[in-house]
């Protein structure tokens, strides 16, 4: 099966190569069980900002953002390029594994998986495929993780 992976750099992200994340995104897409053909934009904060205002009523840019194809097959992924350099950074690892980990998330969710609602069974699959592709901490552990510290932060201002 032949996987088309087009890879937008609309911003660049130093030392990142733009074929390497595309045989990336081959890959975990198979893994993650998206069919079809896979767009992934790496963008701006405004741009992302104005994708997740408009498909998610949500006015701040965000990291990562997945748009299935209305067929059911592939569909699109939008990553913020300076959300990336800014975690690779904060978690200490290159901005190529954070564009992976991104990737990796949006696939996940092109595949129907919603961490939202689903009880922790796309966080078990992401730990699972992240392991496997050998990326640093998943996505959805870190938010778990953050939101956690912030919210002890908050008991002990009190």
């Amino acid at each position: 099966m032949f996987l088309r992976n087009v890879i937008i750099f609309e911003t660049a992200v130093e030392g990142v190569s733009q074929a390497g994340l595309a045989r990336f995104a081959r890959k975990a897409q198979k893994m993650a069980g998206v069919s079809g053909d896979v767009e992934i934009l790496i963008a701006g904060n405004r741009r992302l900002q104005d994708l997740n205002r408009r498909f998610r009523k949500k006015n701040k840019p965000t990291d990562v953002l997945s748009f299935p194809d209305s067929s059911g097959a592939g569909g699109d992924i939008a990553i913020s390029a300076a959300i990336a350099r800014r975690n690779a950074h904060r978690y200490g690892h290159s901005a190529t594994h954070e564009l992976k980990i991104l990737v990796l998330h949006g696939l996940l969710h092109l595949a129907g998986y919603d961490h939202e609602t689903d009880n922790g069974r796309m966080a078990r699959v992401e730990n699972r495929l992240r392991a496997r592709l050998r990326l640093p901490a998943a996505l959805i552990d870190r938010t778990h993780a953050r939101a956690a510290a912030q919210r002890g932060k908050r008991r002990r201002t009190r």
